[in-house]
């Protein structure tokens, strides 16, 4: 059988070139320095390079990135020119002038946000949380809906969480007020307590009847137990999420995390919570929270929630154990990136699969299902979900081709390792330049199409 050769495309030097002495770092966020991630292997002694320029004879719609690493690092070799290269001033101001342009209009072109928001989003103060909120149909297009769209979705939300949220205890004593005794609290040697004769079964502690509130809230203190954990160990490392930090604020930001995640579990029965779910609202929350605008920051939580689920409506089979090897599971999800590794690198995908014997499900479940946010930094995640939400096919797909591109830009240390070294590698992903990893992604994607 005749192997594919790696596309010619894949060989140019144009990413190869030492980087450039630098501490440059661009991100615009209030938060403390990036961690970063390190590979626990040995990088090769001599420089490898990935190149994601086409042949001179080739046309490509898609620009060639400017080189400038989103965690303030410099990796060169096999990733290329990732060198710490300050941004050009005057390609962000242009880009940041084209999106306010096109966010004051008074009917937005999707298309054309669509296409601003693939390059990424510069980190100007509020334009994330607008763009965001219009990719995923949280607002309309149209801004003369928006104020109207915004109360209403608001309203709804509060309705939910007086509904889903509210003590049982709370609960019965409005039924009781409800049944014409309210004052009987009030009366003398009866306060806070019911006669037997006023207590139904549904309203009793210990009764098992599916209609009782008590009964429903135990059966949901493992899931509250559960949110409340995970929620307390996402990203300690950042105040605004660490209540360790003596901060309100923070410990308020993870209130409103646990709300939204709990009565998202109780309005989706058929999935309830799962662990990781608080990684795929964290960028969410954090965005909407950190928005400028203080009406839209004190309405993050109402507008994150529906946000997450709009998000997750896309991944929601992927959490669900029952419809793991369905068409619309995350085995699926996972066969079609083998199957796009095989198609543009059929050299590294016999290497993996049949040499080494690393099964993609290994490292791809976890890439897949928490939308790379274990694999960069924080801060890097969000220019990466720029382009995730920005695809007009949805994100699972934009998701697929940076997973691809992961694999293709550290291929040659791939194929230099056994199944140990490439399942250290794979399962700590060494820190790259993020605008070169989308537009190697985006240039598969273009072969694709050819």
């Amino acid at each position: 059988m005749v192997r594919k050769k790696v596309p010619e495309w894949l060989n140019s030097t144009m990413w190869s070139a030492p980087p450039p002495p630098s501490s440059f770092n661009d991100d615009g966020l209030l938060r403390n320095p990036p961690s970063t991630k390190m590979s626990s292997m040995k990088k090769d002694e001599e420089a490898e390079s990935i190149s994601v320029t086409p042949p001179p004879s080739t046309a490509s719609s898609v620009p060639p990135p400017s080189p400038r690493p989103r965690n303030g690092s410099s990796i060169s070799g096999e990733y290329g020119n990732s060198s710490s290269v300050p941004p050009s001033s005057a390609e962000d101001f242009s880009r940041q002038a084209h999106l306010s342009a096109e966010l004051s209009k008074k009917v937005i072109n999707m298309k054309e946000l669509r296409s601003l928001a693939s390059q990424s989003l510069p980190d100007s103060p509020g334009i994330r949380s607008t763009v965001w909120k219009l990719l995923l149909g949280y607002l309309p297009p149209e801004r003369s809906l928006w104020s109207s769209e915004l109360k209403q979705k608001r309203s709804q939300y509060k309705h939910y969480k007086d509904e889903l949220l509210t003590s049982p205890s709370e609960i019965t004593w409005r039924l009781v007020r409800s049944k014409g005794f309210d004052n009987y609290e009030l009366k003398s040697g009866s306060r806070c307590m019911l006669s037997r004769s006023r207590i139904t079964d549904e309203d009793h502690p210990l009764s098992l009847g599916k209609a009782s509130v008590w009964n429903t809230y135990f059966q949901d203190i493992e899931t509250i137990e559960q949110i409340d954990k995970d929620v307390k160990r996402t990203h300690p490392d950042i105040p605004f999420f660490s209540a360790e930090s003596s901060s309100s604020f923070a410990r308020s930001n993870q209130e409103s995390m646990k709300n939204i995640l709990l009565v998202f579990a109780k309005l989706n029965q058929g999935i309830r919570y799962v662990q990781g779910m608080n990684e795929i609202l964290a960028p969410i929350f954090y965005v909407f929270r950190n928005d400028p605008d203080e009406d839209s920051s004190s309405h993050a939580e109402a507008d994150a929630f529906f946000c997450f689920v709009e998000l997750l409506s896309g991944f929601r089979d992927f959490y669900c154990q029952q419809l793991d090897n369905s068409v619309v599971g995350i085995r699926s999800a996972i066969t079609r990136l083998s199957q796009l590794v095989r198609k543009h690198d059929e050299e590294l995908w016999r290497h993996l699969e049949i040499t080494t014997k690393v099964n993609p499900q290994f490292y791809a479940f976890r890439w897949i299902t928490l939308l790379l946010t274990q694999e960069f930094s924080f801060f890097d995640c969000l220019h990466i979900w720029d382009a995730l939400l920005s695809d007009p096919e949805g994100p699972l797909e934009s998701l697929l081709g940076i997973c691809c591109a992961m694999l293709v830009l550290v291929r040659r240390r791939l194929i230099a390792g056994d199944f140990t070294s490439n399942m250290k590698l794979l399962q700590h992903y060494p820190t790259t330049n993020i605008s070169h990893l989308l537009y190697v992604a985006n240039k598969l994607r273009s072969k694709m199409l050819v």
